[in-house]
């Protein structure tokens, strides 16, 4: 049985239940979307993959960034932003089968990160959640490889496609 297909339901239902959540009448939720990690290590590119291919469907709520290997360095742009939430996106290890999505709680993810990032997205989270009235998410992939100058694997591939149509579907409907 393929884990991705296991695993789909739930980060996608912890994804629509937070989306839910920060829905006010006055005004749509906005969503900064941060794609982490590192086009040199292969699958480590797998939270910018999914920002690229989220380019297509802008929108006035959401803000695509490529944070790459040093995510404290947009947070500026973000701030400005002030958005609702911020997603990260990004490899890690899950001891899961490769390709595998998961929706994780950022305040423990210091020892799942299969980045190359300057700093614990743990920390980036403890920031935002301190200067911006934003809740913060993780979205983790695991990856199949973080071998130098790879590509990605056809498992991140493939689950960097699913984040895309979920999170595009959702933008389009708003």
């Amino acid at each position: 049985m393929d884990a991705t297909k296991i695993s789909k339901p739930c980060w996608q239902s912890s994804l629509q239940a937070t989306l839910n959540r920060l829905t006010r009448a006055e005004r749509p939720f906005r969503v900064a979307i941060l794609g982490v990690g590192q086009t040199l290590r292969g699958d480590d590119g797998v939270g910018l993959a999914v920002v690229r291919g989220l380019r297509p469907f802008t929108h006035p709520h959401l803000l695509l960034i490529e944070a790459a290997h040093a995510p404290e360095n947009c947070t500026g742009q973000v701030r400005c932003f002030a958005p609702d939430l911020v997603l990260l996106v990004d490899a890690a290890q899950l001891e899961e089968p490769p390709g595998t999505i998961r929706w994780l709680d950022w305040r423990c993810c210091d020892g799942l990160s299969a980045s190359t990032h300057t700093m614990p997205l743990s920390l980036l989270g403890e920031y935002f959640t301190a200067v911006l009235p934003c809740e913060v998410a993780l979205i983790g992939i695991q990856p199949a490889s973080l071998d130098l100058d790879e590509t990605l694997s056809p498992e991140a591939t493939a689950a960097a496609g699913q984040v895309v149509e979920a999170l595009a579907g959702i933008f389009l409907t708003v």
